[in-house]
């Protein structure tokens, strides 16, 4: 007896059950074939799409790519494509890919903390107004704090006004 995998990978079908195994709108799966991520489907002499069940495969692991932050164009250096299908990987190249973006996203991570850090601290500042200080007054002892404060009279952000002559 066959595993319900088996079966699947050994069919053709169109794009609607297609459609409807993987969850995905057919046209989301014309754009992954028109743009190299998903092989070309047969066509039948009325023009049907008839797509093997390795499709089924392709498309579950672009769509977990994608969860998992791969941009298309990196799906598409990942994945295989032609005969073989995900047979053909190239167990350290996928590897290394994996290790890259699990890197990326620890960078991200990093620069995400630093970012909550610095807003955390521009609230602290704003928050800790001194009783009777006006907004106003407050954002300027807030920017001289960091250092955004300038001291021509100007306004950060304002250019010089042009002199005639």
């Amino acid at each position: 007896m066959s595993n319900p995998a088996d079966r699947i990978r050994r069919r053709t079908m169109k794009i609607g059950e297609l459609a409807r195994l993987t969850g995905l709108a057919p046209s989301r799966i014309r754009f992954y074939e028109r743009t190299g991520l998903l092989g070309p489907a047969a066509r039948q002499a009325n023009g049907y799409r008839h797509y093997g069940g390795d499709a089924v495969l392709a498309l579950r692991l672009i769509t977990a790519g994608q969860a998992a932050g791969f941009s298309l164009q990196e799906l598409r250096d990942l994945l295989p494509t032609g005969a073989g299908g995900a047979t053909a990987w190239q167990h350290g190249g996928v590897l290394k890919s994996l290790q890259r973006k699990v890197a990326e996203i620890e960078a991200r991570q990093a620069q995400l903390a630093r970012n909550r850090g610095q807003l955390l601290d521009l609230m602290a500042r704003i928050e800790a107004r001194p009783e009777g200080m006006d907004c106003s007054a407050n954002a300027r002892r807030v920017m001289a704090g960091l250092g955004l404060a300038q001291d021509d009279g100007m306004q950060p952000g304002r250019r010089p006004a042009r002199s005639a002559g």
